[in-house]
């Protein structure tokens, strides 16, 4: 077996195996309750919200450890124990941005890995699939024929080429286009999903890589004992470090390409016509939803990226010319002198010996946490005597009316979803108004949107609805297809 060129045979296989063991990805898929970690770490992080704020994560976390325990699983830790725990497994990892209110939690690239690996064996797919053989041939021979140096042997290929595309263009004239079967097209698109996907992990490793880069250069500026200038030097070698490292070269390759005009207006172009083609139908949603907002998936990464490039930088600078730095830089001075004393006299004086100093105790009152009485509010107790209230003159049916006239009717439109995705597969909008007219206009459209929102599957299409208003004129405007499938019926029960 190959591992970035090495055999991993032999003894010095076996320690980098072992390596490999205390690693977090090893880790999270060995741990003795990884399924339930797995499970949780993916419904919370990778399928829903990327990042999360503390505060959110502790009350979903803290849900779905009740649902689990009445399932039977034995889960005995608090939310705020496990996320303490999977952050020290490195599971998880941990941001203050620059103005936020609390902290922010996300996923750690090998968590994600490890994830997408056990996504992955769930899944059955033929290994050896026509679309990945064909794309390592067109790999094999563009990579053949980029480092040829014969110029014959290019222009040859290059009037190979000319030919083939003219001989295509014939073909195209006499017979018409031969389009790829629904099939093959399906499982094409399937793959380049599963390459995208694996591309937007690929941002979540570069981001990774910068900050163990940025604590790297924090240590060295801490530990160099020049001047202020010799470290503002070193400072700015060391925002160069950062965009010449591999990481930094990596993501300015992936950013140059994915943010130059013509390719990434081609990319949007082939993705809006792919989710209209009528094999896009047959794909499951969560994979129709992840093409078409691929372009903006792949944008918000690469964002994410260099904001955090942008912050180690401007942090950098700061650090240095702040008194944090002449702290840090103090206080390690200290501890290597301190070190270097004990080391120097550890064979003359005995950790047991007597030295005869005097060391006065502080002035503050220590005491333990448990003398402390937690606040009882049942002490204050307030008057809870019910009074009876004035009888009300309105009636249910009026204050139904009133709701009615004030607000959107969302349980009708639940209702009216819900009958109808028990009659068809998936609906839309306009569909749902053939059956059942807006009762209340302009609010009952805007009521369908806000449930496709929450609930729907947005696209980039568009179409036309029409209703009429209290004064029998009918209306029309055109929103965003939104479509609603039967496998979110549950979500519409009251």
């Amino acid at each position: 077996m190959l591992s970035n060129g090495s055999v991993t045979r032999g003894p010095r296989g076996i320690e980098a195996l072992r390596g490999l063991r205390n690693q977090p990805l090893w880790r999270l898929l060995a741990g003795l309750n990884a399924p339930v970690v797995i499970a949780l770490l993916q419904e919370l992080l990778l399928e829903g919200e990327k990042i999360m704020a503390s505060s959110v994560l502790v009350e979903r976390l803290a849900r779905a450890l009740v649902e689990l325990r009445a399932a039977g699983e034995d889960l005995p830790q608090t939310a705020q124990a496990y996320i303490a725990d999977w952050l020290e497994q490195g599971f998880l990892i941990r941001r203050l941005p620059a103005g936020a209110s609390e902290e922010q939690y996300e996923l750690s690239s090998d968590a994600a890995h490890a994830i997408r690996f056990v996504s992955s064996l769930r899944e059955r797919r033929v290994l050896a699939t026509e679309s990945r053989l064909s794309t390592v041939m067109q790999q094999l021979l563009k990579l053949a024929e980029e480092t040829d140096s014969n110029p014959e042997t290019r222009v040859g290929s290059l009037l190979a080429e000319r030919e083939r595309i003219d001989r295509e263009i014939e073909n195209v004239r006499k017979r018409g286009v031969t389009l790829l079967g629904n099939e093959r097209a399906l499982e094409r698109a399937r793959e380049i999903i599963a390459l995208a996907d694996e591309l937007a992990a690929d941002f979540r490793r570069v981001r990774d890589d910068f900050d163990q880069l940025n604590r790297r250069l924090r240590h060295m500026l801490v530990e160099n004992e020049g001047s202020r200038g010799d470290v503002l030097e070193s400072l700015f070698a060391g925002i160069d470090i950062i965009g010449e490292s591999e990481a930094g070269r990596t993501f300015s390759g992936f950013w140059r390409l994915l943010t130059a005009p013509e390719e990434s207006e081609a990319l949007r172009e082939a993705i809006d016509a792919l989710s209209n083609r009528p094999f896009a139908r047959n794909l499951q949603p969560r994979e129709r939803k992840f093409l078409v907002q691929l372009t903006s998936l792949l944008v918000d990464e690469g964002s994410r990226v260099h904001e955090v490039l942008q912050h180690f930088a401007r942090s950098l600078k700061s650090f240095v010319q702040s008194r944090e730095f002449l702290e840090q830089r103090r206080l390690h001075i200290l501890l290597r002198h301190a070190t270097q004393a004990a080391l120097a006299i550890h064979d003359v004086v005995r950790p047991t010996r007597d030295l005869e100093y005097e060391l006065s105790l502080t002035s503050s009152r220590v005491r333990s946490v448990s003398q402390f009485a937690l606040y009882n509010p049942t002490e204050r107790v307030v008057d809870s005597a019910i009074r009876d209230a004035e009888s009300s003159e309105l009636d249910l049916a009026t204050v139904s009316a009133l709701v009615r006239e004030s607000e959107i009717d969302f349980r009708t439109l639940r209702h009216n979803l819900r009958v109808l995705l028990e009659q068809h597969p998936q609906v839309t909008i306009a569909q749902v108004l053939d059956q059942f007219p807006a009762e209340q206009g302009l609010g009952s459209i805007v009521g369908y949107v806000a449930l496709g929102a929450k609930h729907g599957e947005c696209t980039d299409q568009v179409e036309t609805v029409t209703w009429r208003g209290i004064d029998e004129l009918r209306r029309r405007a055109r929103i965003p297809a939104i479509y609603f499938s039967r496998e979110c019926i549950h979500e519409f029960v009251d």
